[in-house]
């Protein structure tokens, strides 16, 4: 099957593009942007493998889907496109990198200069109906995430995984951690962070110390 995404990914990932799961998920996401309001924009729903090929990727941040508000969604995990508000959880992951490294708070909430730098913002599930949240669930992207992340895993070594919450604990559990490094905390939403689940897991430092003692480029948080 053709899939319009950087041809690095598209490479790694050939073999899941003829799988018949992902057909029908195709079918089904097809069906859904003809029918309903989706997000992202079709165009974007690969963003977070358009903007950090396979071989640049240094971090893995794992999300669940996408916001569905209208405008929010820009096909990277957290981040939401430039003029949008940002959500609490993102806000909460602003206030971290403010406390652990210093940063001012930023402007946007456009995560797509992490991504440029080797940061792969990946959601489990890449779709979503508008005012629905989790409404493409199960119809086959929790799959294909899987395989991109085995896919790292497998191939690179010296990646820095960022698990926030339970689902992202799950998701990324079968990360070798001989090979990389796993941070793991609560998640930045409301819910979690305010109850202590978040707040102070410096996994900003962490990741840029790591990174540097394997002789790599920090991230500019």
């Amino acid at each position: 099957m053709q899939v319009n995404i950087e041809s690095s990914w598209k490479e790694m990932l050939k073999d899941e593009f003829e799988k018949p799961y992902f057909s029908s998920l195709i079918d089904f996401v097809k069906s859904e942007y003809s029918h309903r309001t989706c997000y992202p924009p079709g165009k974007k729903i690969f963003s977070a493998f358009d903007h950090c090929p396979f071989d640049n990727v240094e971090v893995v941040i794992l999300g669940q889907d996408p916001y569905h508000g209208e405008g929010q969604a820009n096909g990277l995990c957290f981040s939401v496109s430039d003029g949008i508000p940002m959500p609490p959880s993102l806000q909460n992951i602003f206030r971290e990198i403010q406390t652990d490294l210093g940063k001012p708070f930023p402007q946007t909430g456009n995560l797509e200069r992490w991504a440029n730098q080797g940061v792969l913002l990946l959601n489990a599930v890449l779709t979503v109906r508008k005012g629905e949240a989790n409404s493409h669930q199960g119809k086959g992207w929790e799959i294909f995430t899987d395989a991109v992340i085995q896919k790292i895993s497998d191939e690179k070594k010296d990646v820095v995984f960022m698990l926030w919450g339970g689902a992202a604990k799950k998701k990324g559990a079968r990360v070798d951690r001989n090979k990389h490094l796993v941070l793991e905390s609560g998640h930045p939403s409301p819910l979690s962070a305010n109850k202590g689940h978040w707040f102070g897991n410096r996994h900003f430092s962490k990741a840029n110390e790591f990174l540097a003692q394997k002789g790599k480029k920090q991230i500019d948080w």
